[in-house]
């Protein structure tokens, strides 16, 4: 059996399944619904398709549309965003200085620490392999030390907040 001849026989049937399901779903629109069932019906080789199968694929395609619905949120370009939508101007220098505090106490740890958690806290997102060969350490010895250097780093800070 051919495409058209497919389109033929199931069309009716699948204009009036896909109306019932966009009638019954709320806002989704018949004809797309349509056109997706048959891009999944005709996509998978198979000419052989019973009402039971179109059917069923109307059904799955309107979940689909649906869940998509749910999840998608229409594009406007002319929109504001939503007052309090992002940290102000006080928030992020706020967080900039956090920041600040944080690498000045990192260099202030002894040893390797400093190096370790640079590479760690660094913006490109290095790999423990390429930390490893960068500090010149073993890779199965990084968590160890990354977990002494940040218990260090908690002690310190900690003692700073306690005496202010």
């Amino acid at each position: 059996m051919t495409h058209s001849d497919l389109l033929t026989r199931l069309g009716p049937l699948l204009e009036a399944e896909c109306a019932a399901e966009a009638a019954a779903a709320g806002g989704l629109d018949a004809a797309d619904l349509e056109q997706s069932v048959w891009l999944r019906l005709l996509s998978d080789g198979r000419t052989a398709v019973s009402a039971a199968r179109l059917r069923a694929t109307v059904r799955a395609e309107a979940r689909a549309a649906r869940r998509r619905a749910r999840r998608e949120v229409p594009y406007d370009p002319t929109a504001q965003p939503p007052a309090g939508a992002g940290p102000g101007v006080e928030q992020a220098v706020l967080d900039a200085e956090a920041g600040r505090e944080l690498r000045a106490a990192v260099r202030r740890l002894p040893g390797r620490c400093p190096g370790l958690l640079a590479a760690l806290l660094s913006g490109n997102d290095p790999t423990y392999r390429e930390i490893a060969g960068k500090l010149g350490m073993s890779q199965g010895s990084l968590g160890p030390v990354r977990s002494r250097c940040l218990g260090c780093l908690r002690r310190m800070l900690m003692a700073e907040i306690a005496a202010p």
